[in-house]
């Protein structure tokens, strides 16, 4: 069986990371961020901006969330809503994982060393949204 080496995060943002709009707690440094839903988002209706990009699926908020809260206030963890469309909100909440997450990307190669593998980030919370859709206004 083939080994392919692991190399640690350079400390670097990943090329493309975008500001976040996570609270400081969840944010990464290249913006990714765990997104759990227990079933299936029918996306019918909500348009790209192209058809060469990913839908906008809808925005998530953090209701409780304040700016400047200590690091160690969790009380904004027990609600956090997906708006997907106009019309349906998810609500759900922040967990942090059992075991953290590394996500890895392809090293750029250089010369003839073979595929090589990097560690893009890890994730220690997720988003989980277990509880049925609601109807919301188009407000």
């Amino acid at each position: 069986m083939p080994a392919i080496p692991i190399h640690p995060p350079s400390g670097q943002p990943s090329a493309g990371a975008a500001e976040s709009a996570l609270p400081q707690l969840l944010q990464t440094p290249s913006g990714y961020a765990v997104v759990e839903i227990q079933g299936t988002i029918n996306a019918s209706g909500i348009a790209s901006r192209n058809e060469n990009d990913a839908k906008a699926i809808g925005k998530i908020v953090f209701p409780n969330y304040q700016p400047g809260m200590a690091a160690d206030d969790t009380s904004w963890h027990k609600r956090v809503y997906l708006y997907v469309g106009k019309h349906q909100r998810l609500t759900g909440e922040v967990k942090k994982l059992a075991k953290p997450l590394a996500l890895l990307r392809k090293r750029a190669e250089i010369g003839d060393s073979g595929e090589e593998l990097v560690i893009a980030e890890v994730v220690y919370y997720k988003l989980l949204f277990a509880h049925r859709p609601e109807p919301v206004g188009s407000e």
